[in-house]
């Protein structure tokens, strides 16, 4: 594989923040887009973005696997920004499940990938 572009977690990565950003940008209350708001965008952007970091570092496998973890690392923070949004009644049970299902899925495939790597 040529670029990180061909990758299913980049791309899922990629979909998954620009979502965040949406939701969180004019939907969230003025003192949550900046608090919460902003480490759940910052959370959701990094996973992709140390997939990237990874993917141009896959030359030396122990820094591609290191940036992989720091994506799955950056995968569960956007989950537990997401339980605080729920739990402080600023997004909806509905969002809150989709949300959580979706990343939940990204870390699995970031976890599957990741061992890949590591079995070379």
């Amino acid at each position: 594989m040529q670029s990180y572009e061909g990758l299913d977690i980049y791309q899922l990565a990629k979909s998954l923040a620009i979502e965040i950003h949406k939701i969180t940008f004019g939907k969230l209350p003025k003192f949550e887009m900046y608090e919460e708001g902003s480490q759940i965008r910052r959370s959701s952007k990094s996973i992709g973005a140390n997939i990237v970091e990874g993917f141009g570092r896959k030359k030396y496998k122990g820094e591609y696997v290191q940036f992989l973890t720091y994506a799955l690392a950056s995968c569960d923070e956007t989950k537990y920004h997401l339980e605080i949004l729920y739990a402080t009644n600023t997004i909806s049970k509905e969002v809150f499940e989709y949300y959580t299902n979706k990343y939940k899925e990204l870390g699995s495939k970031i976890y599957n990938f990741r061992k890949a790597v590591i079995r070379g």
